[in-house]
């Protein structure tokens, strides 16, 4: 029965290499300032070590040494290289738990590589994707940059208000109704399958329809989109089609049109809780639009938006929604 490996086999499998200096032995080869490097190892998520603790890589060496260049080079600043290793440093992180929790679900039998049976079969297995995954994870970032800096662009030449980090976006909330109920019915096992379910569901259809995930929170999903035209029928294709999918409660969709604060990949704002609230008030099933939105759809033929009760939201005053609905006398076929 092979051992289970400890932290430092775990690093040295992983990372390449076995750790070789203490915290002041890394700094002084890379040439970085120990200050910067402090805070460039804090951002990126990192726990410190004990000054004489053998515990860092030539790896991390490099790493110190190409962040520091950059600081030299004059490419950015102190405060937006701790800005990226922060945004790295948490997009990894996440990043490593949801691939570990994967990868501990498939079978792995040790026995096809013995030289490796020390190290466990999930670390075997890392060890083993690891050059696929490393040029995968290099080309996803790159089209993903090369996507988001093109949105971006769109939105500020088509607002000429626009700011780089503050311009308007349709902003749009879905939720599984009922879902505290469900994680009361359900084990956890259960319950992480029709998450996980939900999220993979919710994802493809904003993907496909043009729009961004932002974020999930387990039952909850935001999404933008740069087009009311786009985000109308992701809203309406969450709303009706995930049910179809995958046996989950009801859907409700709310989404809104406005300036949005765009930070750290996530967006803030009143627009943003404009969204959230419209979601709230949605009926199981159904899309609530905010009146912005509504005056950017008007003149769409296959959908419907009516007026319906306004609401008061706390902190937002009084909101007038609309249900998006798609017009089927328009065209006879729900979508086309």
């Amino acid at each position: 029965m092979s051992s289970r490996p400890d932290p430092e086999e775990i690093e040295s499998a992983l990372v390449g290499g076995e750790a070789r200096y203490t915290r002041e032995e890394a700094v002084r080869l890379s040439g970085a300032p120990p200050e910067f490097a402090a805070r460039i190892w804090r951002a990126l998520g990192f726990a410190a070590r004990g000054e004489d603790t053998v515990a860092y890589t030539d790896s991390d060496v490099e790493a110190l040494r190409t962040t520091s260049q950059l600081l030299a080079d004059g490419l950015v600043d102190e405060e937006a290289a701790v800005r990226l290793a922060r945004s790295m440093g948490q997009t990894m992180a996440r990043l490593a738990e949801w691939q570990t929790s994967i990868l501990t679900t498939l079978s792995h039998d040790p026995k096809q590589n013995p030289a490796e049976e020390h190290l466990g079969p999930l670390v075997g297995l890392a060890k083993q994707l690891l050059p696929d995954v490393e040029n995968l994870l290099l080309h996803i970032w790159r089209r993903q940059l090369a996507a988001s800096t093109a949105r971006r662009l769109a939105v500020m030449e088509s607002n000429e208000d626009a700011a780089p980090t503050y311009f308007p976006l349709v902003v749009g909330f879905a939720d599984l109704v009922s879902f505290t109920t469900l994680s009361r019915e359900l084990d956890e096992v259960d319950l992480a399958e029709v998450v996980e379910s939900f999220e993979a569901t919710a994802t493809d259809i904003v993907a496909s329809g043009g729009g961004r995930v932002v974020k999930t929170l387990g039952d909850e999903i935001l999404y933008v989109a740069n087009s009311a035209r786009q985000a109308a029928e992701i809203a309406l294709q969450l709303a009706d089609g995930v049910k179809t999918h995958i046996e989950v409660p009801d859907v409700r969709v709310g989404i809104a049109y406005g300036p949005v604060l765009a930070l750290l990949g996530d967006v803030f704002g009143t627009t943003v809780n404009r969204s959230s609230r419209l979601t709230s008030f949605a009926r199981p099933g159904t899309v609530l639009v905010d009146e912005s939105l509504a005056e950017l759809l008007q003149g769409e033929e296959t959908l419907q938006i009516v007026g319906v009760r306004p609401r008061h939201a706390h902190g937002l005053g009084q909101l007038q929604p609309y249900a998006l609905r798609r017009n089927l006398d328009a065209s006879g076929a729900p979508g086309s």
